[in-house]
């Protein structure tokens, strides 16, 4: 998926933070390193979840462990995460936290005549 530019980025993470009801909290290594980050937010009637984690992090478990106190943070249920077919990693961490696949879907190409993509809709009911 292609990257935002930099003003494009700054002004949807500006909307993001000031949404009451969008919840975000910044990613952590034991020694301090900011890591990435988890967003909870309403969307269509439903709480999604998502997250991103740097390069240099994956493969140690983080992204798993902190999705783990996030949920702690996120009363509603069900609460829905939505990731890329070839994303096997992110697939792995929420089904490492209890999430269940409840859909696939087919969605528009990011690039203008590109391959479509095949979305995977994860739920977590408890």
């Amino acid at each position: 998926m292609p990257s935002r530019d930099r003003e494009a980025y700054e002004a949807h993470w500006a909307k993001l933070r000031a949404d009451p009801h969008t919840l975000l909290r910044t990613i952590t290594t034991d020694d301090g390193a900011v890591a990435g980050q988890l967003l909870s937010f309403p969307r269509e009637g439903i709480r999604e979840i998502g997250y991103w984690l740097a390069r240099e992090f994956w493969g140690r478990g983080i992204a798993t462990a902190a999705l783990a106190e996030f949920l702690r943070l996120v009363p509603e249920r069900p609460v829905y995460g939505v990731v890329n077919e070839a994303n096997v990693a992110s697939c792995r961490v929420l089904e490492r936290n209890g999430f269940v696949l409840a859909e696939r879907r087919e969605a528009e190409p990011p690039v203008p005549g590109g391959p479509a993509l095949t979305l995977l809709v994860f739920r977590l009911d408890e």
